[in-house]
């Protein structure tokens, strides 16, 4: 019987692979959010935006289009999007009425340098312009398919979605009752939309089938619970220094978490079932093409920060 190949073999180099998605991801950023009047407010989103970080979901998005044989042009402007939308979440997540957060990526949040006023607008103003972005900047791209992938965005981060998750989340600190369901459903709508967008945007506007869209969008899935998972666990084993942002705060606001309700080994085992489930999901496309996607399943469970 011939020997499957092991996804986890090194054939595909991973960090190269990153750093020029995340470099192209940033000069596109960069041109799409030029510092213009009224400057305040364009400092603001830039400062946010453009503050690093992973890019994990433009990158998700960029290597779904790639899988289902589209080209990077149809799907940047999308992808940026993403990071719009997420930069908007955490701006407003840090805010002293959500998480009330002094530090993100080391460095002070937004309304700790622009006020609260200007951080509530600045990620308002990246709300709209992502979708202003899709909608305007998206070349060759039959327009029903960029209407589709702006209606998935919209639901995901909507009631049914990101905001799910946030108010559910919010509601539940301090909670003792609180079961593993009722997290999944937290984590689900949380982290979960945005990375699950990634992958059905990247597919849709790549020109993918529906077949291909759904299977991507049930491995997305499964990233986005793993993502969370691993969150959890960081936030209970490292430091602010190692993270960059404040460690062990979860613990504080007696949040509800995985390492909480299961304990450190078992969730650990959990996310290798996630992402043994999000790998299978991979199998039927071509090779070469889901390596960055397996590679980014990999880097999601074990990366350190």
């Amino acid at each position: 019987m011939e020997e499957e190949q092991d996804p986890q073999l090194p054939s595909f180099d991973f960090k190269p692979f990153m750093v020029h998605k995340v470099n192209a991801v940033n000069q596109a950023l960069d041109s799409a959010v030029p510092l213009r009047d009224p400057v305040k407010i364009h400092e603001a989103m830039r400062y946010s935006l453009l503050a690093g970080g992973k890019r994990v979901r433009p990158i998700l998005c960029l290597a779904a289009c790639d899988l289902v044989g589209g080209k990077e042009s149809m799907v940047m402007p999308a992808a940026c999007a993403l990071e719009m939308i997420h930069t908007m979440s955490l701006v407003h997540d840090d805010l002293p009425c959500m998480d009330n957060d002094d530090l993100r990526r080391g460095k002070p949040t937004n309304h700790k340098i622009y006020g609260e006023d200007i951080a509530v607008l600045a990620g308002d103003a990246l709300l709209a312009f992502s979708f202003e972005h899709i909608a305007v900047s998206t070349v060759g791209v039959t327009p029903d398919r960029i209407v589709r992938a702006i209606g998935e965005l919209a639901k995901s981060i909507g009631a049914e979605g990101l905001a799910a998750g946030q108010v559910v989340d919010i509601s539940s600190e301090g909670l003792t009752n609180v079961g593993l369901d009722h997290l999944e459903f937290i984590h689900v709508h949380k982290t979960a939309p945005l990375l699950e967008a990634a992958a059905i945007l990247g597919a849709i506007l790549g020109g993918g089938r529906d077949e291909d869209v759904e299977k991507l969008r049930k491995f997305a899935r499964n990233i986005g619970l793993l993502f969370q998972v691993v969150d959890d666990i960081l936030d209970v084993t490292k430091s602010s220094k190692e993270l960059g942002k404040t460690a062990g705060k979860d613990l504080v606001a007696d949040k509800v978490t995985y390492p909480k309700l299961m304990g450190i080994n078992k969730s650990k085992e959990f996310v290798e079932k996630l992402k043994s489930d999000a790998l299978e999901l991979l199998q039927g496309f071509d090779p070469e093409k889901s390596a960055p996607l397996i590679a980014l399943a990999n880097y999601i469970a074990y990366r350190q920060n």
